[in-house]
């Protein structure tokens, strides 16, 4: 079985209704979806959304409750490093919140460029040349 294969008969653990609500949830919300599976179901979950680039966010968040043991288990190196990511995405978290580590944007009140003024006097001697 290849690779592909094995990606496009990859079924989701939980049903549709379900993984559609948490992939929707709130901040808030989440945690409370997420612990309402069971441990091995949720390490499963984190695995399939980790495989899937649009579920990485809802992937780490899956596996911050899972145990290390449960995600190696299932997913190898995978899940070990699933684990390890989902232990540092709750700390950056904290730390980008901060607006004080940024330095503010500053917009020009000056025009970027000047131009010349135009010389109209070789207009008017084509005019007069012209009319003539």
């Amino acid at each position: 079985m290849s690779s592909r294969d094995a990606f496009e008969n990859d079924l989701c653990p939980v049903n549709d209704d379900l993984l559609g609500a948490m992939y929707r949830a709130n901040e808030h919300g989440l945690p409370q979806l997420i612990a309402s599976i069971a441990p091995d179901v949720r390490a499963m979950l984190a695995m399939f959304c980790y495989r899937r680039s649009h579920l990485h966010a809802l992937a780490l968040s899956v596996a911050s409750s899972c145990s290390e043991r449960d995600l190696v288990q299932l997913g190898g190196r995978v899940g070990s490093t699933l684990f390890a990511l989902s232990r540092e995405a709750r700390l950056p978290h904290v730390a980008s919140s901060s607006h004080g580590q940024r330095k503010p944007i500053t917009l020009s009140t000056r025009p970027l460029t000047t131009f010349a003024p135009l010389d109209d006097q070789v207009d008017d001697d084509e005019a007069a040349l012209v009319s003539a």
